[in-house]
């Protein structure tokens, strides 16, 4: 199959979700949401973008530096704010950064390494999502942990896990048995010592896991402001395994600019924990709407280059009318 054919059903798979739940929630969840959202709503979304871009555009330098690759801080941070608004703006929601690890690939002159650092990053940020969530969710926080912890082990839950398990393995053991492993041994060793350069060196470690919490502290913090004005009283404690859950159906690549399994997997989870299926519908788009009102910074840094090609071209521009009119007085004159 093709990438463009995989991209299109990725989009259909998620505006299939969205289908669904207008089906059977109705378009109140979603217009309601919408209403909620006002102007102090949206000035904290984007203190809280702040917060979560310069974090990870941090992190994203400390990967590129083991990585032997030089990435200001400075540029990082812009790169980033336009990678979010691209996969925000854009079906798939990943096209941003694939959009910044080219670009810096080949500003560095490494491309291969340039989408590994992106990679890695993306992964580190991952990996504090699944254990944190793995500590929210099994911590007795709430009720709502409760049935999220109960929902996820029944039998159903389990079968799905044991064949995404077994279709793990299934694709190991395949990748063991192909000819020419060896040569895709090396090229997965050398990824793996890439990995714990990048991430697991001495001196690299530390920020790397301090500004993973502080991204996912950001994003939950995104999620409790949502519920607070979409209306939901839950408490934080209750709130905090609905948004990991939340944030782990983000990374599913089906979704169109972020929407799609975040709103279906968010409506389910408030409805196992009792708040409601339809209040968790409206709190997933609020979130949806204020994560692009921080991601709007990167409108700024998609104009800038036409700001300075045009304030740059501006002088020539202005000199060549006035040599046109000074030309036509005197034509005129004669």
């Amino acid at each position: 199959m093709s990438r463009t054919a995989r991209e299109r059903l990725r989009t259909l798979a998620g505006v299939a979700i969205l289908a669904v739940l207008l089906w059977r929630l109705g378009t109140g969840a979603f217009l309601d949401g919408l209403r909620r959202i006002d102007g102090p709503a949206l000035l904290a979304s984007v203190a809280l973008g702040v917060l979560t871009t310069v974090c990870s555009a941090w992190r994203w330098c400390l990967v590129a530096r083991g990585l032997d690759l030089r990435l200001p801080l400075g540029r990082a941070v812009a790169d980033y704010y336009r990678a979010l608004f691209l996969n925000a703006a854009l079906p798939g929601g990943v096209l941003g950064d694939v959009h910044r690890a080219v670009q810096h690939g080949q500003h560095a002159g490494d491309l291969g390494r340039g989408v590994r650092a992106v990679v890695l990053e993306r992964a580190a940020g991952q990996v504090a999502l699944i254990a944190v969530g793995a500590a929210v969710v099994l911590a007795p926080l709430s009720p709502a942990s409760a049935a999220v912890r109960h929902a996820l082990t029944t039998p159903g839950a389990v079968v799905t896990f044991a064949v995404l398990a077994a279709a793990g393995a299934a694709a190991v053991l395949w990748l063991r048995g192909r000819p020419g492993t060896s040569r895709r041994s090396r090229a997965v060793r050398a990824v793996l010592a890439e990995a714990r350069r990048a991430l697991l060196a001495r001196d690299l470690w530390p920020g790397v896991v301090v500004s993973s919490l502080a991204v996912l502290a950001g994003h939950l913090g995104m999620f409790v402001l949502a519920a607070r004005v979409a209306g939901s009283q839950a408490s934080v404690a209750a709130l905090l395994p609905l948004a990991v859950l939340a944030l782990l159906a983000m990374a599913l690549p089906l979704n169109v600019g972020g929407w799609g399994p975040r709103e279906g997997v968010t409506a389910w989870a408030f409805g196992v924990a009792g708040l409601g299926a339809a209040q968790g519908l409206t709190v997933s788009v609020v979130y949806g709407v204020l994560a692009f009102a921080a991601s709007l910074p990167g409108v700024g840094v998609l104009a800038g280059p036409f700001v300075t090609r045009l304030r740059r071209e501006r002088p020539q521009i202005e000199f060549e009318e006035r040599v046109l009119a000074e030309s036509g007085a005197a034509h005129r004159r004669a």
